[in-house]
């Protein structure tokens, strides 16, 4: 969700799982997604834990191609050379601009990391949040307590 660009394997899948085991996306996921694609698909997507696949993730804005899974590099690479052949001071400038970037942080982004992290350190006080990846580990469903 930080990449600007993305070339997927036709077999990838994308996912926030972590509500599956009792955690938060804690890389900026649960802010990130919701501002890529279309709002009520994101809260499905980080409320049930549920992966999309890489054909629905274009489809929806997500990533730019899907490709077999043996031309995953050649395609990545060839996407990367379309780039490459620019002005670089041009594409970095661009790139700043279009990203909202300044002073090496994106705008708006400070404040939903400071509630990330205050929600973050509140849920790994939970029995819950011991207990999911517990229950991952043990290959067991979870026994959820809301404590």
């Amino acid at each position: 969700l930080a990449a600007d660009l993305v070339v997927a394997a036709q077999s990838a899948s994308f996912g926030l799982p972590e509500v599956k085991r009792g955690l938060l996306a804690g890389a900026a996921g649960v802010f990130r997604l919701p501002a890529q694609i279309p709002h009520r698909l994101a809260m499905e997507m980080i409320l049930t834990g549920d992966p999309i696949s890489a054909p629905t993730a274009k489809d929806l804005g997500l990533i730019n191609q899907v490709v077999p899974d043996e031309n995953l590099m050649d395609a990545a690479l060839a996407l990367a050379e379309r780039i490459a052949v620019n002005a670089p001071l041009s594409v970095q400038a661009s790139k700043r601009i279009a990203i909202g970037l300044e002073d090496g942080k994106l705008r708006g982004e400070q404040e939903k990391w400071a509630q990330m992290g205050a929600e973050w350190v509140q849920l790994m006080k939970s029995e819950d949040a011991k207990e999911g990846p517990i229950a991952f580990a043990e290959k067991r469903a979870p026994n959820w307590t809301g404590t």
